[in-house]
Formats: structure tokens, C-alpha cells, sequence
């Protein structure tokens, strides 16, 4: 009894000195996180080792901590060493130990506890600190029987790394102590005051942190790590408010009004999560999130804010939208959209439109989506047949949002349908005061028209007076053409040119009845006996020559390749039969496309300059053959030109991702080949990768691919043979095949850049 009053004096000074200088460092810097565990009692088990220096000989433990439910919590609690009954004695130094270890990166500064003892022949109980050394540091010590129990407390500044208490053999090494009568020694209610001065790592990914604008429900992978108190809970932050947490298991339990640990280390040291957060809840533009870890001590790690970009609303309906060309009929077969799109503010930029057509019969293409941040136009949408149709363009920006009620509108007309032309059978016997012919267009309506007349066994037709007059129904029209008064006797021919709004032209010399337009008179009428033939409706005469070539910048000949929508120029003479130039004859100029283009056999009627010289320009289009006539007249014969052959290239684009790789890895390549004036083949367009060889100085093939049936095309090729570093210049070339208007046409090159 004197020996353990004389150590818990000690005990309680050494306690007192260090809980003062604990509170003047307190004032005088800031504190590590600290925690509270409570061992063998309050019904919570012991996180304790034993352990013998006799290698279990000689001392045997004995604990029961955990009373049953409703029970006294101390009620029998203890963690006893016993000396072994019968096993003599043992040597001085020796002892058994019951020991409490802080986990790493933590230390104990203050520990209270409840002890007991029964001491014979030298034994004592020393309950103190394991030193950061290996070494035992005892702040109490009994020395004699005290089966009452008693507390004890001591503080420790610095802390330390274990406590520990022991029934020892107190007499020197070369000394011996009973076994008989045993000793023991006791505790419980063990109270440690831990603390700990580093903070927990952190980490945060997921979906919210893949990149790019995000939207609607994101998920999060969060993790954490702490080797002191393991960790508590993790909390994600958003621009530093909450917005989830995730509570992390621990060993604790509620005890004297304060939340304690169960274990030295209560939580997990290695933990890791998923987190749900709706970002509607949040403002369109970047904001910054983190994810910090807080441990038992309440020590807080947080990783940096990391940018984040949220968008969950749809962008305002394209502005301005417009046809490239206008909202009239057109006959070719490409319509080009444009637009201007609204500002989005710090919201997601635009990553796209949605697009839609309706047209009759049902007509619908569903909704199709064209990629390309801030685009703002819609290349080369194609309708299935004539008519008018309705395209509604919507946009999504790069957060995927979108919605078809934020739309604008545009009406589509094609007509590539030739009108229908026919002309009424003249009333009555002899020449009438006028022709008249029927025209019928059922989507763009009739625009021109004109008849001309001949006389049969003439080449060279006249024009006449004709009008194009409004018909009883829509896209119906009646062409009236009024004949000259002074004709002579003779058999005489009509034709009918018309055209509709959208610029499709037919031709006809029929009537409805499939009969020829011809008009007899047989002798001149009262009044028109001087009159003379009308000039131009003579036979045919002397020879002439008819020179004509292309030219396209410093190209020139019959045969002529010109870049796809480039314009080329055709040239030429009509020349006598001594060579002098005629001028003022019209010639004929018929281009025909080849096969597989969509637009149709253009004619169109010049005429010579003062020296026989003539020029027309060629549009943009697919490739054609182009010839050139003039008919004659009286005097001069006819003559033709064999056909100029005008060869356009097609055009395709390419692009590849990643430019810069290492051998053995692929290379995406895409791109698209340009259809203008021109149908797709049905199995898709047949497109070579080519790279270049330096060494022999050609482009030599990759692979072959096939386009979808808008022209867009894919491949991945992997790099297998590369042995050092080097730059590899790829291109696409849109092969020749059949039913193809163009020649091949070759991408700009573009470098990859491949590693050994």
C-alpha cells in the first residue's frame, strides 16, 4: 500500500507537470487532432497483447471484459497476469505484460485506468510507457497486496508510443522470486488519449472528373487512406459546400457523453467509395470540386479543386436559319443549311445540330446528328424525290443536352422533273394565227417558253412571238405563240421549249395525240402571194469548219482534268471553207454528264463573235463530255465538233487520330467523300488509304475502305513495322469505279508521326 500511494503520487505530479506544458504549447501553436479509445469495460473488449519474458513458463493471463447485456459493465471486468501455481520460482527481471500500442503516425498523451493486485517475495505491478527506444518507463508502481481497486492517470509530453502493465519479478537477474504463494496483477477501465498530427490522404475521379461538360446523375470514386485513426468519413465538395458523404465503419461506441474509439486504431487505414450527385442542381458554367477524408482524430486531408464543367440545359433554336441559295425550287439535288448560333454564355459550347425532314407521303429521315463544336452549317442533304419538304434543325451543345422543341424551320423544294409539254391540235383547215401548247408542272410550276418553227426540209428554226399564259389548276400553263403573217406555201414544223421554276427544261415537237406539230399551206393566202421565205429556212450549202478545245488555267486540249467545283472554259472558231471567221452563227453547245452524275443533258445556243471566235463558260460539276454543232443555213453547210471530254477529280477529306504514336500501336483514320452532283454507289464509295514511300518517291496503298451513304468513312491502321522514328504522309483517294462521275481525287497528305 505505501509503495502504490507513493507511485500514484508521482503518477498524478508527473501528470499534472505534463498536462500544463501540454496547455502552454497548446497557446503557443496549434494542436494535432487528437481521440479517445476506452479498453475492458462499458462493455467493450481489450485491444491489448500479452506477452511472457518466460516464454509462457512461468505467468499465465486471464481477461473478461465484456459483461453480458443489462449486466454491470464492470461487473467481474479485468485483465489479470498470474504467476503459474507450481512452477517454483522464477528469476529477478522477469515478468508478463498486458500492452496497448498506438498505431503509427500516433502517440499516446494521456492514459487512466483502474488496478488491483495480489504481490508476494518481490513482485510488483509497474503500469508506464513503452519509449520510442524499445525501453519501459513506469509512472506507478505497487509493491505490496492492495485487492481494492484504485485508479490511476499520468500525461505525457511528448507522447508516447505504448503502455503497458506488468507483474514483475523486481528482484535482481541473479536473484529468484516465489511462485508460492502466486501473485497477480489487474486492470480495467482503461482510458487512452491519443494523438495524431497528420492528415489523411485523399482522392477523387469518376465520371464527374472525365473531362468534357457533364449533365443530369454523375457518379464519383472517392478514396482515402490514414494509418493513424483510420478514417472517419469522406465529404465531396463543390465549389466548397457539400454535396455528399459517405460515413466509413468504425470501432466506437458513445461512452460518459463523448463518442470513443473501441480499438487504438478504430477505423479502416484504406478506404473507398461511390458517390451519386444530380448536377441539376447546379449552375451551367465550370465549378471546382474536392473531396477531403477526415479521420477519428478529426484530422482533415482534402485533395485540390478540380474543374469540373456542368450544363443540364438545352441551347436556344438555332438563329437565322437559311437555305444556302435561297427557299425557292431548285433542280439540283443538294441542299445546304446555315445558321447562327446562339450565345451560350459560360455554359457548354455548341457540339452539334439534330436535324429532321418531313416531306409527303410520310416522309421522315427520324433524327440524325452532325457533330463539330460551334458548327453552323449542314452540307449536302439530299431528298428522296421531288417535292417540298420541311427540315427542322435543333442544337446540342457538348453536354449532350438537346431538345427537338428548341427548333427552327426551313422549307426544301427540289424539282429535278422535266415539265410536261404538249401541243393542241390547230382548229380548222390551213395556217392558224396561232399555236398553242399545253404545259403542266406538278411541283415548281411553269416559268418560260417559247416556240419556234421551221420549214420542213430547212435547218434553222425561227422564233416566234409566244406568251406563257396562267392554265385553269395549279402547275398547269398554256403557251401561245403567234406566227408571222407572210408565209409561203409549204409544210411547216413547231417546237416547244419550256422550262419550270426550278430550271428543268423539255422540248417537244408533238402534240398530245403523239402526232408532229405540222402545218400545211398550200398556196399563199389572199393578200401574202409577194411575200419571200423568211430568212434561215433554206437548204444547205457551202462547207465550213468548226474548231473548238477546253481550257482551265494552263490546261488546254480536248481532254482536260480540272480540281472538283473548279469552272473550265470552252473555246473555239466557226470557220469557212477558206478559212475566214463567220460571225454572228448560232451554235449548239450540248454537255452530257457521265454516268452516275444526277443533273441532266445541258444544251445551251451561242453565238460566233465578229471573227467566227466563240467562248462559253463551264460550270462547276461532275465530269462530261461536251460537244459543239452548228446547223447551217442557206448557203453554208453544218458541221460538228467530235466530243471534248471535261474530267473532274472527286474530293475526299481525311483526318487521323493520334498524330503522334509507337510502333505496334493503330492510328484512327476518317474522313468523307464529296457527292456533288453525284449519287453515292450503293454499296458505298470505294476510298484508298495510301501512304507515301520516299525512297521510290510514289503513293503506294494501305488498306481500301467502303463510305457509308453519306460519303463518311473509317479504318484503324496499326503500325507494325516501324523500326525507328519517322513521319508517315497518308492521303485518301476516291477511286474510280463504275457509274462514278469523277476521276480520282486525292485528299490533302497529312503527317503521323510513329515512335520505334
Amino acid at each position: 500500500m505505501p509503495g502504490t500511494r507513493i507511485g500514484l503520487v508521482r503518477s498524478l505530479a508527473l501528470g499534472v507537470c505534463l498536462a500544463l506544458a501540454l496547455l502552454l504549447l497548446a497557446a503557443a501553436e496549434a494542436r494535432a487532432g487528437k481521440y479517445v479509445v476506452s479498453q475492458c469495460g462499458w462493455h467493450v473488449d481489450a485491444d491489448a497483447g500479452w506477452a511472457d519474458s518466460t516464454g509462457g513458463a512461468k505467468f499465465r493471463p486471464d481477461a473478461y471484459c465484456v459483461s453480458p447485456p443489462g449486466a454491470d459493465a464492470f461487473d467481474g471486468v479485468h485483465m489479470k497476469s498470474f504467476t503459474r501455481d507450481g512452477a517454483g520460482t522464477v528469476s529477478g527481471t522477469r515478468f508478463a505484460r498486458w500492452r496497448w500500442a498506438a498505431p503509427a503516425n500516433a502517440m499516446i498523451t494521456r492514459v487512466t485506468g483502474t488496478w488491483w493486485h495480489t504481490l508476494h517475495d518481490g513482485f510488483q505491478q509497474r503500469v508506464g510507457a513503452g519509449t520510442w527506444s524499445g525501453g519501459f518507463a513506469p509512472f506507478a508502481t505497487a509493491t505490496a497486496t492492495d485487492v481494492g481497486p484504485s485508479n490511476f492517470a499520468a500525461g505525457f509530453n511528448p507522447g508516447v508510443p505504448a503502455i503497458e502493465d506488468r507483474l514483475l519479478c523486481a528482484k535482481p537477474e541473479s536473484s529468484w522470486c516465489s511462485l508460492d504463494p502466486g501473485s497477480w496483477s489487474s486492470v480495467r477501465a482503461m482510458t487512452f488519449t491519443l494523438e495524431e498530427g497528420t492528415a489523411p490522404a485523399a482522392g477523387i475521379g469518376g465520371d464527374l472528373l472525365a473531362g468534357g461538360w457533364r449533365r443530369g446523375g454523375q457518379g464519383i470514386a472517392v478514396w482515402g487512406g490514414d494509418t493513424g485513426s483510420g478514417a472517419r468519413y469522406g465529404e465531396t465538395l463543390l465549389d466548397g459546400n457539400r454535396i455528399a458523404l459517405t460515413e466509413y465503419p468504425c470501432a466506437m461506441a458513445w461512452i460518459d457523453g463523448e463518442l470513443r474509439g473501441t480499438r487504438m486504431q478504430p477505423c479502416l487505414t484504406g478506404v473507398s467509395a461511390g458517390q451519386a450527385v444530380d448536377t441539376t442542381n447546379f449552375s451551367d458554367r465550370p465549378h471546382s470540386v474536392a473531396h477531403c477524408v477526415v479521420d477519428f482524430a478529426g484530422n482533415r486531408g482534402c485533395t485540390p479543386g478540380h474543374q469540373v464543367l456542368i450544363d443540364n440545359h438545352t441551347p436556344a433554336p438555332p438563329r437565322e436559319l437559311r437555305l444556302t441559295g435561297g427557299d425557292g425550287w431548285r433542280r439540283g439535288n443538294d441542299f445546304d443549311l446555315a445558321w447562327a448560333n446562339p450565345d451560350q454564355g459560360p455554359a457548354s459550347p455548341i457540339g452539334g445540330a439534330s436535324w429532321r425532314i418531313f416531306g409527303p407521303g410520310g416522309y421522315d429521315t427520324h433524327d440524325r446528328f452532325s457533330g463539330g463544336r460551334d458548327l453552323a452549317l449542314l452540307n449536302d442533304l439530299r431528298l428522296p424525290a421531288a417535292g417540298s419538304y420541311v427540315a427542322h434543325v435543333w442544337l446540342r451543345d457538348e453536354a449532350g443536352n438537346e431538345s427537338p422543341g428548341a427548333d427552327a424551320s426551313v422549307a426544301l423544294r427540289l424539282d429535278d422533273l422535266p415539265p410536261s409539254v404538249a401541243f393542241l391540235a390547230p382548229e380548222g383547215d390551213g395556217l392558224p394565227a396561232a399555236v398553242s401548247a399545253e404545259v403542266s408542272d406538278a411541283h415548281a410550276g411553269p416559268a418560260t417558253g417559247e416556240v419556234r418553227m421551221r420549214r420542213l426540209g430547212g435547218d434553222r428554226w425561227v422564233e416566234l412571238a409566244s406568251k406563257l399564259q396562267p392554265g385553269g389548276s395549279p402547275g398547269r400553263s398554256r403557251l401561245v405563240a403567234t406566227l408571222p403573217e407572210h408565209l409561203d406555201p409549204g409544210t411547216y414544223v413547231f417546237r416547244a421549249d419550256v422550262a419550270d421554276a426550278a430550271g428543268n427544261a423539255a422540248s417537244t415537237t408533238l402534240r398530245a395525240d403523239g402526232r408532229e406539230m405540222a402545218v400545211r399551206l398550200a398556196e399563199p393566202p389572199a393578200g401574202r402571194r409577194n411575200a419571200t421565205t423568211p430568212p434561215g429556212l433554206a437548204g444547205k450549202g457551202a462547207k465550213t469548219r468548226l474548231f473548238a478545245r477546253l481550257v482551265w488555267h494552263r490546261r488546254r486540249g480536248a481532254s482536260v482534268t480540272v480540281p472538283f467545283r473548279a469552272a473550265a472554259t470552252l473555246v473555239g472558231r466557226l470557220l469557212d471553207a477558206d478559212g475566214a471567221g463567220l460571225a454572228g452563227r448560232g451554235l449548239r453547245v450540248v454537255a452530257r454528264p457521265s454516268r452516275g452524275a444526277v443533273s441532266r443533258r445541258r444544251v445551251e445556243t451561242i453565238q460566233s463573235g465578229p471573227h467566227g471566235g466563240f467562248r462559253l463558260a463551264l460550270p462547276a460539276g461532275p465530269s462530261r463530255r461536251i460537244t459543239v454543232s452548228y446547223r447551217g443555213e442557206p448557203g453554208l453547210a453544218g458541221s460538228r465538233r467530235p466530243a471534248l471530254e471535261l474530267r473532274v477529280r472527286g474530293a475526299t477529306s481525311l483526318q487521323a487520330a493520334p498524330r503522334a504514336l509507337h510502333n505496334g500501336e493503330s492510328v484512327r483514320l476518317w474522313g468523307r467523300v464529296r457527292a456533288r452532283g453525284a449519287t453515292l454507289p450503293r454499296r458505298g464509295k470505294l476510298v484508298a488509304i495510301q501512304y507515301f514511300e520516299t525512297t521510290a518517291e510514289r503513293w503506294r496503298p494501305v488498306l481500301v475502305v467502303r463510305s457509308d451513304h453519306e460519303g463518311r468513312f473509317r479504318a484503324r491502321y496499326r503500325f507494325r513495322y516501324v523500326t525507328s522514328a519517322a513521319t508517315i504522309r497518308l492521303r485518301a483517294v476516291a477511286l474510280a469505279e463504275d457509274r462514278w462521275p469523277y476521276v480520282p481525287g486525292a485528299s490533302p497528305p497529312l503527317a503521323v508521326h510513329v515512335g520505334g
